[in-house]
């Protein structure tokens, strides 16, 4: 359950984040935070990451639906034996269906998140966003660690 709350955490974060943006700023305004590194950036997003398969909200929703369905899946089949594991599904499922709350009420991702690194402007992100990356990235590592305490049980 610790999971799920975690999950909805994020959720509560990203769109009164998201709430902020549009209600407090103008489409394409720009507050800069670090001069030429960090910029809040009122920005709308059809697509997935990069703006990839623009305007195509239904591959989203049903892609979307499998992915909590999987996920929620997973928390109860694996988050009881790793909290890592746990946690790192958690960011999942509240970056997904944060996104997903956008693109059902609003047809388009709100991001602000905008940085320059170098002449390099990153894509514009948000919170839910960051919280898939950072999710996906500890799954990795939990599954990493979980191949190799398998492996030293076998050579134990």
């Amino acid at each position: 359950m610790r999971y799920y709350a975690i999950a909805f955490v994020i959720i509560v974060i990203d769109q009164f984040t998201k709430w902020w943006v549009v209600a407090n700023m103008e489409l394409r305004e720009s507050i800069p935070v670090i001069e030429n590194f960090f910029y809040i950036t009122s920005h709308r997003n059809t697509g997935a990451a990069w703006g990839i398969l623009a305007g195509r909200m239904s591959f989203f929703y049903i892609i979307t639906i499998i992915v909590i369905i999987f996920v929620a899946y997973y928390i109860q089949k694996f988050a009881k034996d790793s909290m890592l594991t746990g946690i790192s599904l958690a960011l999942i499922l509240g970056g997904a269906i944060g996104n997903f709350i956008d693109r059902l009420f609003r047809k388009e991702v709100v991001d602000f998140f905008d940085m320059y690194i170098g002449n390099y402007n990153y894509p514009i992100f948000n919170i839910a966003d960051s919280s898939l990356v950072v999710g996906v990235i500890l799954v990795l590592i939990a599954t990493f660690m979980d191949e190799k305490k398998k492996k030293e049980r076998k050579q134990a």
